[in-house]
């Protein structure tokens, strides 16, 4: 068994030298572990690591499914360069940039295990390719100023570290992007972007390990460096995107753009924070509301909770998480706890567990709510064994920092909706198997964008997918089974 690892929540960029309109697009993605044996471990461990005219929507092809036991860590496809080259990235709504492995890098894997093809970047072989400099408006604006000791022909760096202590460095270039924007119901056509990514030039930790390769990492983040901001910024797009996870069927909806149906209530984002983070008010079990400190939720000292689809689990500070375990369990006080792999707590329980435990509501500013389903927080490891989803941050953290996170443990089955232009986030519950609407900026039609699971494709080599935009994709929570 498995669980999907919690993508990047410590996330930075360091500069150093190296000396020498409106539219709608697709993304295909698919499950990292799909077909693999896993352990909780692993999946702790992804939990551990881890933006004029515009085009119309934009609709990205996701696979996967939302059962732990099922699968883990997803990535996409996504074409650079000219001649067009395509490269597995996975998505992380954590991290600001994305970055592929570059041709002469340094520990980039070789193969992978993945079942999929490897391939290094080559700003040489692409002639649409350009180094970017030091002195370039992206370059000053992503690190908030000049570059002390820059001249015109040092490249602009980049450093990533992630949270389970592997780092990527390199540099930055600009590219083109193959997009898909949408034209009809169900309907997309291809069309040609251009983007700055990182040239991988160096990998540690893990990044260069076969058994979870791939070509890179998507960030989706708020900063300008991202993917949505830069698409943004050259009227590409507007700084919207919605996501639905769907767990049943697996796969589910990704789209950049305004939703007009279904309709989705929001709250507030946390300003100037470098995820998504919101205001939450209480916490509600069994139709009580948990007794907890006044300040549990102060913004100065949390910076509010984390909406992160690139996390599968849902995390929080010990002063949370105890009474949170204990009104859980109250309704079960026989069951005998166990830990499984030092970190969850399990237990042999074979009747619904929607009749025998609690729904939980979490509820945020300007009254949104999301309400968790027992089969939602609890997952099946194995016939009428089962665990919780909900983890002690403080305990599990290595800096000792006690977050408030929520992953796509509580996200699945939801449409959710980044609207970064008004600075809000909002969800629904829904059926992601189903279709959504949204709107041509450029023509003013609705259009139907359709689910998607690439995971169900018979094989990743005869399906090309061939991705046109990058935007944030999902990481959908996933999987855990003997």
């Amino acid at each position: 068994m498995e669980i999907a690892r919690f993508a990047v929540v410590s996330f930075f960029l360091v500069i150093s030298f190296f000396s020498s309109g409106d539219c709608n697009l697709v993304l295909k993605v698919q499950h990292k572990f799909k077909g693999r044996e896993r352990s909780l471990e692993a999946f702790k461990a992804h939990d551990i690591q881890r933006r004029g005219r515009f085009l119309s929507a934009i609709d990205l092809q996701l696979g996967g499914n939302g059962h732990p036991s099922e699968s883990g860590l997803y990535f996409a496809k996504i074409g650079l360069g000219t001649p067009v080259q395509d490269y597995y990235v996975q998505v992380d709504t954590g991290s600001d940039i994305l970055w592929v492995n570059c041709a002469g890098c340094t520990n980039c894997p070789k193969k992978s295990d993945l079942g999929i093809e490897l391939s290094l970047y080559s700003p040489s072989s692409s002639s649409t390719s350009n180094r970017v400099t030091c002195n370039q408006d992206f370059c000053t604006s992503t690190y908030d100023g000049p570059i002390p000791g820059c001249t015109p022909e040092l490249l602009c760096e980049y450093r990533v570290a992630y949270g389970d202590g592997s780092s990527t460095a390199g540099y930055f270039v600009r590219d083109h992007v193959v997009l898909d924007r949408v034209t009809g119901n169900f309907q997309t056509t291809s069309t040609n972007g251009s983007i700055v990514f990182g040239c991988g030039a160096q990998q540690s930790g893990q990044l260069g390990a076969t058994s979870a390769a791939l070509d890179g990492i998507l960030g989706f983040g708020q900063a300008n460096s991202s993917m949505i901001s830069q698409l943004a910024s050259s009227g590409k797009v507007k700084r919207v995107f919605a996501h639905c996870l769907d767990n049943i069927n697996g796969g589910g909806i990704f789209a950049i753009g305004e939703v007009v149906q279904p309709k989705v209530r929001t709250t507030p984002l946390v300003p100037q924070q470098a995820h998504y983070n919101v205001f939450m008010k209480a916490i509600e079990v069994d139709n009580e509301v948990l007794n907890l400190p006044t300040d549990v939720f102060d913004t100065d000292l949390r910076k509010g909770t984390i909406i992160d689809s690139g996390t599968t689990l849902a995390y929080f500070p010990d002063v949370i998480y105890e009474p949170l375990i204990s009104k859980i369990f109250a309704r079960q006080s026989t069951l005998k706890l166990h830990t499984v792999e030092e970190q969850f707590t399990c237990f042999e329980y074979d009747g619904n567990v929607d009749d025998g435990f609690p729904t939980v509501t979490f509820h945020f500013e300007d009254s949104l709510s999301l309400t968790v389903y027992p089969h939602e927080y609890l997952f099946d490891i194995d016939s009428n064994k089962w665990c919780v989803g909900w983890q002690n941050s403080g305990a599990q953290s290595r800096d000792g920092k006690d977050m408030i996170l929520l992953g796509d443990l509580v996200l699945q089955n939801r449409l959710v909706m980044y609207d970064l232009e008004n600075q809000t986030i909002g969800w629904t519950e829904y059926n992601c198997s189903s279709s959504i609407k949204v709107r041509d900026e450029h023509s003013g039609a609705i259009y139907t964008v359709g689910s998607h699971d690439l995971s169900s494709a018979s094989s990743l080599r005869v399906e090309r997918i061939s991705v046109l935009l990058l935007i944030l994709l999902l990481t959908i929570l996933h999987s855990f089974r003997n």
